[in-house]
């Protein structure tokens, strides 16, 4: 059997993709200049990893010697509710708020990689949901799914910007979609609502200053100069996708229960009471386990230091 574009697009929705998009497994150029750039500012901050494998960044073929494709994948988490905004209680990204994404979207994957391996035998790929050496984003931009805001998060015109992406490196050649206009036009509002300035020009976001960062992929203390500054947020922040016109106009709920609240907000008293065996229990499927127990004690302590 032949494995079509059609092919493709029914079977990822059938196991709950929402958007689909095919691109060229051409090297990035402009994007890799870009990329070293921000790195060369010192942008990514503690995040070493951001330093190496740049050349499978920019060539998927170190990945997957007999990559034609790339298959970009989005899963819609996006699911309505309010904070209760009592000081006693830190705030938690709504990519948060259920399961831990890596859970599920790797059931997706599997199944649909499974599916087109026995559709044809001669199918190879790879595939990464944010933990490889791929440029997610940038392929998803390629791929047509959407075009990167002035936040870094991709928007699409039909679902806002509250999705995980997903990519499969395949051997398959497709018909490949058309990349997306930038639709922020003179739009600013990411950038005026950052409390902590961390979005330093469009489309450039320091890591250093990023509230997300401080609160997840950072190892070390939160500089004092972020104080009264963070809203609360004990793991990650949304305040950028939170004011972009496109999620408050063009927000889907999801279909996947696993993105259901569950951790929607955690008080400063549990945290507190909480020992590291009690943190790996309560978070072991979710993705605050990715701040592990000293970074959520930080970031508890910060926050009560505010008061």
């Amino acid at each position: 059997m032949k494995i079509t574009n059609d092919t493709v697009i029914t079977k990822a929705k059938a196991v709950g993709f929402d958007l689909v998009g095919f691109a060229n497994a051409e090297l990035f150029e402009d994007e890799i200049k870009k990329y070293d750039n921000w790195i060369q500012l010192n942008y990514q901050s503690g995040m070493e990893y951001m330093n190496r494998n740049r050349e499978k960044r920019k060539d998927v073929t170190q990945l997957l010697p007999e990559a034609k494709s790339v298959i970009s994948l989005a899963v819609n988490y996006y699911t309505p509710g309010m904070y209760s905004h009592e000081k006693s209680k830190g705030k938690v990204s709504r990519y948060a708020w259920g399961k831990d994404y890596h859970l599920v979207i790797n059931e997706m994957l599997n199944e649909l990689e499974s599916f087109l391996s026995e559709a044809d035998p001669e199918f190879k790929s790879i595939s990464y949901v944010d933990t490889g050496p791929v440029m997610d984003k940038a392929w998803a931009v390629r791929a047509g799914i959407g075009w990167l805001g002035k936040h870094t998060n991709v928007i699409n015109r039909e679902i806002g910007s509250w999705f995980f992406i997903a990519n499969i490196i395949s051997n398959i050649e497709f018909e490949y979609s058309n990349p997306i206009p930038d639709f922020c036009g003179n739009c600013s509002a990411c950038i005026d609502a950052c409390p902590t300035n961390a979005i330093v020009q469009e489309y450039v976001v320091d890591a250093n200053k990023c509230i997300s960062y401080l609160t997840i992929e950072n190892k070390k203390d939160i500089p004092n100069e972020f104080k009264e500054k963070f809203d609360n947020w004990i793991f990650g922040c949304d305040i950028c996708q939170d004011v972009c016109p496109w999620n408050e106009k063009f927000s889907v709920v999801t279909s996947v229960q696993d993105f259901f609240p569950i951790n929607k907000e955690i008080s400063f008293a549990e945290v507190e009471q909480m020992d590291e065996e009690t943190f790996r229990q309560r978070f072991k499927n979710s993705p605050i386990k990715r701040a592990k127990f000293k970074g959520l004690m930080r970031n508890a302590a910060f926050l009560k230091s505010n008061e």
